[in-house]
């Protein structure tokens, strides 16, 4: 077997937490994650993507799939599997991303629902490895951002 190393690879860690308070209570919210008709509705529902695969299985060992293709950019492919649930508790995952065919990270993901007063607090915990300076975790953590942008928006209906 040979290897090429006409290529350099290389590895960056990158861990990011975001916190938010939604004014919704807990079960609105944790069903907008665990229907998975709702789940639709925000995760990943860009105006400037295409979906050409999509399909969710939220139970433990399950998982989720997003293909598709940005307007004007890459293909884009998400591929996550739950490997822990505790209903109303926290979800946690791992999912890799593929970017115009390229194995672009893979990530360990923890997120936390806690009722409070007015509403529902959501703690999302993201450790990943991003691949062969494709990004640094910046990226990824804006565009997290954005997800819970359209959460808030889903849920403000």
């Amino acid at each position: 077997m040979s290897t090429d190393t006409s290529t350099e690879s290389t590895v960056a860690h990158a861990t990011f937490v975001i916190d938010r308070t939604f004014d919704a209570p807990l079960d609105r919210v944790w069903d907008a994650f665990a229907i998975p008709e709702q789940h639709a509705q925000w995760f990943g529902a860009d105006e400037n993507f295409t979906t050409s695969e999509a399909g969710e299985d939220f139970r433990v060992g399950g998982g989720a799939v997003q293909d598709g293709q940005w307007h004007g950019g890459p293909t884009s492919r998400y591929v996550a599997t739950y490997t822990d649930i505790v209903e109303k508790q926290r979800i946690v995952s791992t999912y890799d991303m593929w970017v115009a065919g390229e194995h672009f990270s893979t990530s360990v993901t923890s997120t936390e629902f806690t009722a409070v007063e007015g509403g529902t607090r959501v703690t999302y915990t993201e450790h990943g490895v991003f691949l062969d300076g494709k990004d640094d975790g910046s990226q990824r953590e804006a565009g997290s951002r954005g997800i819970f942008d359209a959460l808030g928006a889903y849920l403000a209906r």
